[in-house]
C-alpha cells in the first residue's frame, strides 16, 4: 500500500469520525471530496471526477472532485434534497501562520432536519427534525425547528403507538426523523420514507438513555419542562435524543432553544394522513400544488412567521371552545374595523422573519444585513400596536402587549451598522462613521493616505529647513525621505541612510517606518476591528433572543388573525358558534375552495343539520358529478376552519366541537404496497372504525364499490349501521352511495335520514341542480355522465340498450336455475339424501312391494 501524505492522513482521520456523511474538506478556495465521497458527489452534482495521481497506476489513484467554497451552499442544498448528510471541514488556523499542516476540523454537519440557511428553507413552512422513542410504557415524540427555535413534545400510550406516531408525523411533516431501536416499526419507516419523503436516522440506545436525556433537557430548556407529565419518560428520551443529535451536528450555541412546549392527546382535533390528503388542506390531491387547497384560500398572511403559524393552526385545530372563541372574537373585531385591519396588514408587510433572524444571530451565521433587517422590524412594532385594541378582544390585547419594542437594541444597531452593509462581514465597510474612533482614524488613513504623507512631508521640511525634501514610496524600500546633494549637511542625525543615488540620497526615520506600518496594515486592521465590533453588536442582539422570539410569536398571531379577517370580509364568511354541543347546523354553507375556483357560475349553497340523536347519519344519493363529494368535504372543512378560529363560508353556523375527522373518499390503490383499490378502501374503513368516537365526524363516499354488487352493498350497509348505532359508535356520519337500496334504513334505523342531490333529466340530457334535498334518489344517471365525459355516441346508445335489458330482466319473475340445487343448505340435507338414493336405485328391477317399501323409506327421510 502506498504511503499516505500528511494531508490525506488528516482527511482519513476526520472522515472516520463522520462515516455517514459526505465530507467537504477545505483546501484553499475549494471544498474537496475524495474516494467514495468524490464518486457519489460527482454523480449527484454532475461534477467532473479527477485525480492528482496521474503518474500512478489506475488502482492506486485517488478519485477527487471539488466545488468553490463561495458557491458551496447551492451544491450542499442539492445533496440535502437527495437525503445526504454533509460534514463541513474548515481550516481552523491561518495558513500563513501555520507550521506544517494546517489544522482542520468539522465545524458543522448539515442534514435535512438541521438547515438554518435562508436560501435552503421554505419561507412559510417549518423545517422540523423529529425524534421518536418507543418503550413498553409508551412512545414519545419530539419535534424541533432550529431555524425558528420551536420545540414541541408529546407522549402517547403503548397501545397503538405506531398509528398515533404516523398521525403526528403527518401533522408536522418533518424533514428528518431519529428513531430509537424500539421505534423502527416497518410501516412507520415506510411511511416516513415513501409518503413524507423524510430522512430516517436509526439512532442508538445511548442517544435515548433516560438519565442522559434528563441531564440534557434540564440544561437546555428553561421554560415548559414543568408541563411534561411524570409518566411521559419516553417523551423526555425523545427530546434528549434530539438535543444529542443537534449537539453532534451543529457544534455551536443553541441557547435560543429554551422553551419546550408539551401537548397532550385530546388538545387538538386529530386528522389522520388519509383525511389530510382527501380534504386537500395544504396541497391538492393530483397536482400536489398549493393552489386549490384550503391553505391557498386562507393564506393572506404578510409575514413568513404568520405563514408558518397558519399552517400550524390548520394542522392542529383546537378542541377548547373557550380558546376557539377568543380567536373568533379577535377575527370579528378585525372584520368590523376594516381601516385598522388594512393599516395593520400594511405594517405587517414591512416586518421581516424575526424568528429566523434571531435564530441565525444566536447561531452565529447572521450577517450585518440580518442585523439591519432585525432593527427595521423592531422599529415597526409601535405602529402595529397603534392598530390593535388595548383591552378587548382579549387575544388582540394580549398580542398588543407582547409587541413591546427593544429601543436600546434598535438604537445600537442603527448607530453601529451602516444602512446598506456589504454581504460579507469580513471585508469591512459595515461599521457606521462615528461609532468607534479607531475605525474612523483607520478609515481616514486609508481614504487620505496622500494627505497624511503630505502633512508628514511639510512637518519634516519645517523641522529641517530642507526645502527640496520629499517623501516618496517604492515597492522595494517602502516609504522614504529624499534629500538632494546640496542639503546633505542639513540632514538630521536621526535620519538613517537607505539608498544613495546620483543627485540625492534616501533616508528613513522611525516615525516614517511607524507611519508606513500603520498605512500598510490599516486595511487588515480595520477589517478585523469592524468584524470585532459587529460580533459585539450581534452578541447584544443574541442576548435578547427570548424577548425577540416572544415578539415574533405575537406578530405571527396578529398576521394570521388579520388574514382570517381579510378572507372573511372578502368572501362573506360568518362567525360560527362553537360549543360542546352535539349540533352541526350550517345554513347556506359553501365549499371555501370550489367557490373560489368557479369562474363561469355561482356556487350553490346548501344547509346541513346533524346531531347525536335523530340526525346522526345522512345517506346521500344522487347522480355522479352532481356534487355529493363537494358537499361532504365542505362540511368537514367548515368544521375544521371553525375549530382553527376562522370564520366559515356560510350564512350561519353552529358547530359542536369534533374530536376527529375521518374521510373515506374516492378510489385509489397502493400497487407498491401490494394492495388493491378495494383493500385500500377496507383498510381505511377499518382504521376509521377502530379510532372514531361518538364526537367524531365521518365522511364516507362510495363504501363497497370495489367488489361485487351484493358484497359491496352488504359491507356498505353494515358499515353504516355500525356508524349510526349509538351502541356501536353513534358518530355523525355523512354517507354518500349509489346503493339506493340503503335508503330503506331511514325507517328502520334510528338517527338515519335520506338526502339527495337534485337533478333534472330532459330526454337524454341531465341538469345538475347542486341542491341537497330530503329523500332518496331514484337513479344515478351514470350513462348521462358518461355522455358528458365525451364517450362515443354509439357506445352511449349501446349502454342504454344494455341498461334496458338489465332493467327488464330485473322486473321479470325469476325462475329457479336448473343447477342451483348443487348448493344446498343444512336444512335441505334430507332432500339431497332422497335424490342420491333415487339416482343409485335400479327402479326398473323393483317388485311392487319393494317399490312401496322404498317410497315409505324415502318419505321418512323427508
Amino acid at each position: 500500500m502506498p504511503e499516505l501524505t500528511p494531508m490525506k492522513k488528516q482527511y482519513l482521520e476526520i472522515k472516520a469520525q463522520h462515516p455517514d456523511c459526505l465530507l467537504f474538506f477545505r483546501l484553499g478556495d475549494f471544498y474537496e471530496m475524495f474516494d467514495e465521497d468524490a464518486k457519489v458527489a460527482a454523480e449527484e452534482l454532475n461534477l467532473t471526477l479527477t485525480t492528482r495521481d496521474r503518474n500512478k497506476p489506475l488502482e492506486e489513484r485517488t478519485p477527487m472532485c471539488g466545488v468553490p467554497y463561495h458557491s458551496a451552499e447551492a451544491y450542499i442544498a442539492r445533496l440535502i434534497a437527495k437525503g445526504y448528510k454533509v460534514a463541513i471541514c474548515e481550516q481552523t488556523e491561518d495558513p500563513a501562520q501555520a507550521k506544517g499542516l494546517v489544522d482542520r476540523e468539522v465545524i458543522r454537519v448539515v442534514t435535512p432536519g438541521t438547515l438554518i440557511e435562508e436560501n435552503l428553507l421554505e419561507e412559510g413552512k417549518n423545517n422540523f427534525l423529529a425524534a421518536l422513542c418507543a418503550t413498553p410504557a409508551g412512545a414519545g415524540l419530539c419535534f424541533g425547528d432550529i431555524s425558528t427555535g420551536e420545540v414541541v413534545l408529546t407522549f402517547f400510550p403503548a397501545e397503538g403507538w405506531a398509528n398515533r406516531a404516523v398521525n403526528e408525523l403527518a401533522r408536522f411533516a418533518p424533514r428528518e426523523v431519529l428513531l430509537s431501536p424500539g421505534a423502527a416499526d416497518p410501516a412507520l419507516v415506510d411511511y416516513g420514507k415513501n409518503k413524507l419523503g423524510c430522512r430516517i436516522e436509526q439512532a442508538g440506545e445511548a442517544a435515548f438513555a433516560l438519565d442522559r436525556a434528563w441531564e440534557r433537557v434540564r440544561r437546555q430548556f428553561t421554560q415548559g419542562l414543568d408541563q411534561v407529565p411524570q409518566e411521559a419518560e419516553a417523551a423526555i428520551q425523545a427530546a434528549g435524543a434530539l438535543l444529542s443529535y443537534l449537539y453532534e451536528t451543529q457544534k455551536t450555541d443553541l441557547s435560543y432553544l429554551h422553551t419546550l412546549r408539551y401537548y397532550a392527546a385530546g388538545q387538538f382535533l386529530e386528522l389522520d394522513p388519509v383525511a389530510r390528503r382527501n380534504l386537500e388542506l395544504t396541497e391538492t390531491l393530483r397536482g400536489k400544488e398549493k393552489k386549490g387547497s384550503l391553505l391557498w384560500v386562507l393564506d393572506k398572511t404578510k409575514t413568513a412567521m404568520g405563514g408558518r403559524l397558519l399552517r400550524s393552526w390548520m394542522e392542529r385545530p383546537l378542541l377548547d371552545p373557550v380558546a376557539i372563541s377568543r380567536r373568533l372574537e379577535a377575527v370579528g373585531w378585525l372584520v368590523d374595523n376594516a381601516v385598522e385591519r388594512e393599516e395593520l396588514l400594511q405594517v405587517l408587510r414591512e416586518i421581516p422573519d424575526l424568528e429566523r433572524l434571531i435564530s441565525r444571530i444566536v447561531y452565529g451565521t447572521a450577517g450585518a444585513r440580518d442585523l439591519v433587517a432585525l432593527a427595521a422590524g423592531l422599529e415597526r412594532l409601535p405602529l402595529l400596536q397603534n392598530h390593535l385594541p388595548g383591552k378587548s378582544p382579549s387575544l388582540l390585547a394580549k398580542v398588543r402587549g407582547a409587541l413591546e419594542g427593544l429601543p436600546a437594541l434598535t438604537d445600537l444597531i442603527a448607530r453601529g451598522i451602516v444602512d446598506e452593509p456589504p454581504f460579507s462581514v469580513r471585508e469591512g465597510g459595515l461599521i457606521r462613521p462615528g461609532y468607534h474612533p479607531d475605525v474612523d482614524q483607520l478609515r481616514e488613513l486609508l481614504t487620505d493616505t496622500k494627505g497624511v504623507i503630505a502633512k508628514l512631508e511639510a512637518a519634516e521640511k519645517e523641522k529641517t529647513g530642507i526645502k527640496s525634501l520629499k517623501v516618496g514610496f517604492n515597492k522595494v524600500f517602502g516609504y522614504y525621505i529624499e534629500v538632494s546633494k546640496s542639503y546633505y549637511d542639513q540632514v538630521p542625525p536621526e535620519y538613517i541612510r537607505k539608498q544613495t543615488l546620483v543627485n540625492c540620497e534616501r533616508y528613513i526615520t522611525q516615525e516614517l517606518k511607524d507611519m508606513e506600518h500603520t498605512i500598510l496594515s490599516a486595511q487588515d486592521r480595520i477589517v478585523a476591528l469592524e468584524y470585532q465590533l459587529f460580533c459585539e453588536i450581534r452578541d447584544q442582539a443574541a442576548a435578547q433572543a427570548a424577548q425577540i422570539q416572544e415578539i415574533a410569536g405575537a406578530v405571527a398571531q396578529a398576521d394570521v388573525l388579520a388574514a382570517f379577517a381579510l378572507v372573511a370580509a372578502e368572501n362573506n364568511y360568518c362567525m360560527p358558534l362553537v360549543d360542546h354541543s352535539d349540533k352541526l347546523e350550517i345554513t347556506e354553507g359553501r365549499h371555501p375552495v370550489v367557490e373560489k375556483m368557479l369562474k363561469d357560475s355561482l356556487f350553490v349553497p346548501n344547509d346541513t343539520y346533524m346531531d347525536g340523536k335523530d340526525h346522526r347519519a345522512a345517506i346521500l344519493t344522487g347522480p355522479n358529478m352532481a356534487g355529493k363529494s363537494t358537499y361532504m368535504r365542505q362540511v368537514a372543512l367548515m368544521v375544521l376552519m371553525a375549530q382553527m378560529g376562522s370564520f366559515v363560508p356560510a350564512r350561519s353556523a353552529h358547530i359542536g366541537v369534533v374530536d376527529r375527522i375521518f374521510t373515506r373518499i374516492g378510489a385509489s390503490d397502493d400497487l407498491a404496497g401490494g394492495q388493491s383499490t378495494f383493500m385500500v378502501e377496507m383498510t381505511e374503513v377499518a382504521e376509521l372504525l377502530k379510532h372514531a368516537t361518538p364526537r367524531s365526524l365521518l365522511i364516507l363516499d362510495e363504501i363497497g364499490r370495489g367488489t361485487s354488487t351484493y358484497d359491496g352493498m352488504a359491507i356498505a350497509r353494515a358499515v353504516l349501521e355500525w356508524c349510526a348505532n349509538p351502541r356501536r359508535l353513534g358518530a355523525k356520519t355523512l354517507f354518500a352511495t349509489h346503493y339506493h337500496e340503503l335508503t330503506v334504513l331511514e325507517g328502520q334505523l334510528p338517527g338515519v335520514k335520506n338526502y339527495n342531490i337534485a337533478a333534472r333529466k330532459k330526454k337524454d340530457e341531465i341538469l345538475f341542480l347542486r341542491k341537497i334535498v330530503p329523500g332518496g334518489a331514484d337513479q344515478s344517471y351514470g350513462i348521462e355522465v358518461a355522455s358528458l365525459a365525451g364517450l362515443p355516441p354509439k357506445l352511449i346508445r349501446r349502454a342504454r340498450e344494455i341498461l334496458q335489458e338489465l332493467e327488464n330482466q330485473e322486473a321479470a319473475p325469476k325462475r329457479p336455475a336448473a343447477r342451483e340445487a348443487k348448493q344446498v343448505s343444512l336444512t335441505a340435507l334430507g332432500e339431497e339424501e332422497v335424490l342420491s338414493t333415487l339416482r343409485s336405485t335400479p327402479v326398473e328391477n323393483l317388485t311392487p312391494i319393494q317399490a312401496l317399501n322404498l317410497l315409505y323409506e324415502l318419505k321418512g327421510k323427508l
